[in-house]
């Protein structure tokens, strides 16, 4: 008989041995678990996402198969076109596939004269090319949307029309009119497969819009209580900024998708921006319920303070007129969105350094697929000149390319030399492309199926009489390859964008935003600030995530606290204009603008003893319109020296 320390030996060992099984299972189980979640996009996907793939895989193969049986030479671009413009709304492709046929028109255009002005003189035509698309990759900067985009196309389409008639310059302009006709004929299969795939467009697209109307409203009436109450963070309000900045960037698509000649997006703006000054003006009184709580806003347990009665009413009135559109109305509202000239310039010299050191390989190295390189080069400047962050979009780009060229390549070697008709060849791509379309519905795979939808069909590059062979389809999947590593690389050299940088720079642009607003002769309305406030504040929190949170929410705060002074200072500004006030107050609130102008540590003390004077001469009248004038003055200086001292 074993012994008790044996028996104690062994029982112990069998317990840690069973522990150790328990953790492996448990271990093996959550990592089940997390890959489960991660690849939940491509098993269980959704039925909106399963449209959005089988619609726009079906689109691209159809666009390849019409190229093919029109006898194009590079039938491959129609698809790519396709994944271009297929976005996840209707109104999305509609305004994207406009802008596009549009800039490809002028780059078939400009590239014509290129050619036609430096036929034999490739250091003068690279150059040219190489400032024309800074240009255009500068000049998008300061435009919204797909506008952006269209400029953009219009650079990196006359690098490829005249890369792809730089051996024969002769036929440039049939090399143009190839490339416009791939580019319409998969914008107009990308429209009807759209068209046939969403037959209730329209009446979604409203429902969408009303949904996003009253969920924003909802939002904004639920923070106008907690910054009353004092419940409120810096963070929560960047959140619902977030929202109606959001809903904003959505309102031309819906207005697209709902179609008719009508108001809607001008009434659902001016709603947005209704909103966002209820936001402004429940923060200014938060400060004066902070500070004197018995004064005169006993209503701050309400939803919406009477104070703000006003603005919520008319967002309300926006919003039903938004809803229920009538016949006659003429009502406009817009605001542009503003742009840093830096930014423009540095997007503009990246690009154009990145085409000449394209070219400048290619003349070094005399690479027989110099020419491809340089057209790459240019296409993917221009798929990324108008991200946000370029460096971060470059990374997760070029991990799709590669993933595009392995998958690519299993197809060229394996599977195209086995297909002998079109018809089979689509059934065969849509495993991969339906696949890519699913990756791009998910936001953790969208920056990798961004390059592999795109470029899978290139890399293949069918033809009616031949097929790729594996020297062929090497060189062009390395050219591709080096292409995209070359500009991610060009991208982290040349003005790299860091978002520190970027954020003290917004600062600065903010401040000077901000004493520009006391000029004589400002023009700017409290919803343009309140607009372009928030959308640069929106912008900077997309790409500050590495950021550390203590230094991310005092940049919060203080962005925070200049669009509550600016929208106060305007006030003011507004007041020193009318003529109902007598004509020395009017005199003192244009001295204190012009003090406020020049900037200065004695700002915020000039607006405390404004505020001191403004009441005595608010005591000192007996006109009722004057003292509710002058009373409002008041509380925007107290505000403007409450967020000037905390500044």
């Amino acid at each position: 008989m074993r012994s008790a320390k044996e028996q104690e030996s062994n029982g112990g060992a069998f317990l840690s041995a069973s522990a150790f099984g328990a953790r492996s299972l448990r271990f093996a189980g959550e990592l089940e678990d997390r890959w489960r979640q991660k690849l939940r996009w491509l098993f269980a996907p959704s039925l909106a996402d399963v449209t959005f793939a089988v619609r726009s895989a079906l689109a691209a193969g159809l666009s390849l198969l019409i190229a093919m049986w029109m006898e194009l030479d590079s039938p491959q671009w129609a698809p790519l076109t396709v994944w271009v413009v297929a976005q996840s709304s209707r109104g999305e492709s509609l305004s994207k596939a406009r802008w596009r046929i549009a800039g490809t028109v002028l780059g078939c255009v400009v590239a014509i004269a290129l050619i036609s002005a430096f036929p034999q003189a490739s250091a003068l035509f690279f150059c040219a090319l190489a400032l024309w698309i800074g240009c255009c990759c500068g000049l998008a900067t300061f435009l919204e949307s797909y506008r952006a985009y269209g400029l953009v196309l219009t650079g990196f389409t006359s690098a490829i029309v005249a890369t792809g008639a730089i051996a024969q310059p002769d036929d440039v302009f049939n090399v143009a009119i190839a490339r416009g006709t791939y580019i319409v004929l998969g914008v107009v299969c990308e429209a009807v497969l759209a068209m046939l795939f969403s037959p209730y467009m329209r009446e979604q697209a409203r429902k969408n819009l009303d949904n996003r109307l009253e969920g924003a409203l909802r939002a904004v009436t639920a923070l106008v209580k907690d910054l009353i109450t004092g419940k409120a963070d810096a963070g929560a309000h960047a959140q619902v900024l977030t929202t109606l900045v959001s809903a904003n960037s959505r309102i031309e698509f819906d207005a697209l998708e709902i179609g008719g000649r009508t108001h809607i997006a001008d009434h659902a703006r001016a709603a947005l921006s209704c909103m966002m000054v209820m936001l402004a003006r429940a923060r200014a009184l938060s400060l004066l319920v902070g500070m004197d709580r018995d004064a005169r806003y006993d209503d701050a347990g309400k939803s919406v303070p009477v104070a703000l009665m006003a603005d919520y009413e008319a967002a309300q009135r926006h919003i039903q007129a938004a809803e229920h559109p009538v016949r006659g109305d003429h009502f406009r509202f817009h605001i542009a969105s503003r742009r840093h000239a830096l930014e423009s310039v540095e997007n503009g010299v990246r690009a154009c350094a990145g085409i000449l050191g394209s070219w400048l390989v290619w003349e070094v190295t005399a690479w027989p697929s110099g020419a491809g390189f340089v057209s790459f080069v240019a296409l993917v400047y221009g798929l990324l000149a108008t991200r946000e962050n370029p460096i971060v979009a470059s990374g997760s780009f070029f991990k799709g390319a590669c993933w595009c060229a392995v998958a690519a390549g299993l197809y060229a070697l394996w599977v195209l030399p086995k297909i002998t008709t079109p018809e089979i060849l689509l059934m065969a791509l849509m495993v991969p492309m339906t696949i890519g379309g699913l990756a791009a519905r998910h936001a953790s795979t969208a920056g990798y199926a961004f390059s592999f939808n795109m470029f899978f069909p290139v890399l293949l590059g069918p033809i009616n009489d031949g097929r790729y062979d594996e020297q062929s389809f090497f060189n062009g999947a390395l050219c591709f390859l080096l292409a995209v590593l070359f500009v991610g690389w060009t991208y982290r050299v040349v003005l790299p964008f860091r978002v520190d940088s970027h954020m003290r720079r917004t600062a600065r642009w903010r401040r000077r935003r901000l004493r520009a607003l006391a000029v004589q002769g400002s023009r700017t309305t409290i919803q343009q600030w309140l607009a372009e406030s928030s959308d640069s504040l929106v912008r900077i929190l997309r790409n500050a995530q590495n950021v550390p949170a203590p230094l991310r929410l005092a940049y919060m705060q203080d962005q925070l606290r200049l669009t509550s002074m600016g929208m106060c200072l305007i006030t003011v500004r507004d007041a020193a204009h009318d003529k109902d006030l007598p004509v020395h107050v009017r005199r003192t609130l244009h001295l204190f603008l012009r003090k406020w102008a020049e900037g200065g540590s004695q700002a915020t003390i000039w607006a405390q003893k404004m505020q001191s004077w403004v009441a005595r001469q608010r005591r000192n009248t007996s006109e009722r319109p004057v003292q509710e004038e002058l009373e409002k003055v008041e509380l925007m200086l107290r505000v403007i020296a409450v967020e000037g001292a905390e500044t």
